[in-house]
Formats: C-alpha cells, sequence, structure tokens
C-alpha cells in the first residue's frame, strides 16, 4: 500500500507581555526599565481527525465550526472521506490520531494492529430502516411472505437484518425473499417503477429516496426493533477510536477532546436546522438532506461502561454471524477506553 504524506501546519498561540517603568520625576538620574521577557502562549496540541461523509460525522460539525473560528481548546485537523478503505491506512500509519468509523470495523483494527487502538465512544446507533410504498408493514414480523430490496450483502447490514428478522420469529432463508443491491440507486429505482415495493436503506439514502419516490414511508426503524429485544446490546453504526499512542501521550488533549465532541452532538441533535448547515459547509451532504435526515441519524454520544456494555452486545450479535465481521475473534476489555 502506497503511503500517503500529508504535511499539516500546527497552530500557534503565542502572546507577549511588555511592561517599563518610567523615570521618576523628582530624581535627576532616569532609572532604566527592567526587561520583562515575553510568555509564550503553549502550543496547542494538533489532533488529527478522521470521518465519512455520512452521519457518523454529522455529529462533529458543531466542532468543526468551533476549531475553524479559533475557539476550540485544541488544535485540530479534519479528514472527510468517502470510504472507510480512505481513513484506515491512514490511521495505522499514524497519519490520523482519532477517526469516525463504523463499529465492527474499530473491532478489526483492534485485533489487526496489535491493539493499537482504543474505543472512545458510539456516536451513530443505527441508521437502517425498512420501507415501503404501501401501508402494509408495520412490524418485521409482517415482512412474512414479502420481497426485500437491499444493499450491504456480505457486511452488517445483513448480518443486522438476519438477526432482527429470527428474534422475531422468521427464516431469512425462507420466510422472505432479500434481493441484494449494490447501489442504493439501484433499490431507488426498483421502488419507483413498482407499486408496494419494500425496501433496506440508511440514512440520508432514506431521505434522498423520499424526495423521488412518491409516498415512501418509513415503516419500521432497525434500532427501535432491536432496543425492543431488551437483551442488553445496542444496534450501532459509528463509533470513535483513536491509536493507543496518541492516548498515552496527551491524555488531558484527548479529554478536552471528548467533552468538545459530546457538546458537539448535543448541539446538532438540539440545533438540526443550523447543525444542517454546518453539514453541508463541511462536505458531509446537503443541507436540505441533513435537515430531514439528522432526527433519524440516532447520532449520540455513550461512553464508559454504558458504551463497553452496547458495544460488547453488538459485536457479540456480528461474530456469532461471521466472525472474520469483526478481526476474527471478541476484544478484551482493554479495547474499551477508561479515563
Amino acid at each position: 500500500m502506497k503511503k500517503v504524506i500529508s504535511a499539516i501546519v500546527s497552530v500557534l498561540l503565542a502572546g507577549a507581555a511588555f511592561s517599563g517603568c518610567q523615570a521618576k520625576t523628582a530624581t535627576p538620574t532616569a532609572t532604566t526599565a527592567p526587561s520583562v521577557t515575553a510568555t509564550a502562549a503553549p502550543e496547542k496540541v494538533e489532533i488529527r481527525i478522521g470521518g465519512l461523509k455520512g452521519p457518523t460525522s454529522m455529529g462533529m460539525v458543531e466542532l468543526m465550526e468551533a476549531d475553524e473560528k479559533g475557539t476550540s481548546k485544541n488544535a485540530y485537523t479534519f479528514t472527510i472521506a468517502g470510504s472507510a478503505d480512505e481513513l484506515t491506512p491512514k490511521l495505522v500509519q499514524g497519519e490520523l490520531d482519532i477517526a469516525a468509523v463504523p463499529a465492527n470495523l474499530a473491532s478489526v483494527l483492534y485485533n489487526n494492529t496489535k491493539k493499537a487502538v482504543s474505543l472512545l465512544a458510539v456516536n451513530t446507533l443505527g441508521v437502517v430502516y425498512i420501507l415501503e410504498t404501501g401501508n402494509e408493514i408495520q412490524a418485521l414480523s409482517d415482512l412474512k411472505g414479502k420481497t426485500i430490496y437491499a444493499t450491504g450483502k456480505g457486511s452488517t447490514p445483513e448480518y443486522n437484518l438476519r438477526y432482527l428478522l429470527k428474534e422475531n420469529g422468521l427464516d431469512p432463508d425462507k420466510d422472505i425473499t432479500i434481493e441484494w443491491k449494490t447501489e442504493p440507486t439501484e433499490v431507488v429505482a426498483l421502488l419507483s417503477g413498482e407499486k408496494g415495493g419494500i425496501a433496506m436503506m440508511p440514512q440520508p439514502y432514506v431521505t434522498v429516496a423520499q424526495g423521488s419516490v412518491k409516498n415512501l414511508r418509513i415503516a419500521v426503524d432497525l434500532t427501535e426493533s432491536w432496543d425492543k429485544l431488551n437483551n442488553g446490546s445496542t444496534l450501532i453504526t459509528g463509533v470513535l477510536i483513536v491509536r493507543n499512542e496518541f492516548a498515552e501521550k496527551h491524555p488531558e488533549e484527548l479529554q478536552a477532546f471528548l467533552s468538545e465532541y459530546k457538546k458537539s452532538t448535543e448541539y446538532v441533535n438540539a440545533n438540526i436546522k443550523e447543525a444542517s448547515l454546518l453539514v453541508e459547509k463541511f462536505g458531509i451532504v446537503k443541507a436540505a438532506v441533513a435537515e430531514k435526515a439528522i432526527p433519524y441519524c440516532h447520532i449520540t454520544y455513550m461512553e464508559g461502561a454504558e458504551m463497553k456494555t452496547a458495544m460488547e452486545g453488538y459485536l457479540k450479535v456480528l461474530f456469532e454471524q461471521n466472525p472474520k465481521s469483526v478481526g476474527g475473534a471478541l476484544p478484551g476489555a482493554d479495547f474499551y477506553y477508561e479515563k
């Protein structure tokens, strides 16, 4: 793999304070003002963060704006990529310090880099939905005997769907027909030409599809369906991971980042219209799409014991279906970052 070299300029804030003493007027001989050494403000540690064009990066846009304005606690450099394949080598080669990646990829990287990364937080729950142009599907059990158009074969969308179908009493190989497509655009085209079509799609493609397919509605939220199982696990889409070398060297700066990141996710959920403009500004998705999609993206911030419980349960579900999906083994306790 050809190594990508990026030169990044650190932000240095320096301030100098000078003072002088004027000669006393009552004294015929002027006194020389003592010199005061200029004191430079400590240099901000640069933190290089990677994210993907989609829900897993939407939660950080308020932090990206603060960094641009110079009001963030740390100096940040953000890289927003089109796919995880673009971010992974940069993280492994030390060109990124923190990355927002798919949940299972975090486990894969932990296993394949000899535990060189740790999980900081869960930042996005499920973003996948069952859609239909009719009004027959109210629950997953209603899919029996139906045909579903979907993307994500051989990856987490398929594993998630199969698990949920089984937990709702359906055999995914016998009770329904799943037609797997390569791109969401293929699914949209099929929905457009078929009355009563059913599909499984992620946000923000759901929002895009609803803009072009008449009467397309969200029938089932897979995150809500997962929560109803009440089995201690959670459907997770995206997480934040950190290189352990960086975490060990800059613990205070990392804590400052986590605090700012949490604040950013809260801002996005509370200020959807304003946040959507930032989502477009930073090249993630168009504002019009983001404004409609954010309420359905399950942007969150989960850390500590809650994060560990949720992630362990989710990775176990994936592992039981395909161990390779999590890197061949479930991560150990040292995968979960502790303050």
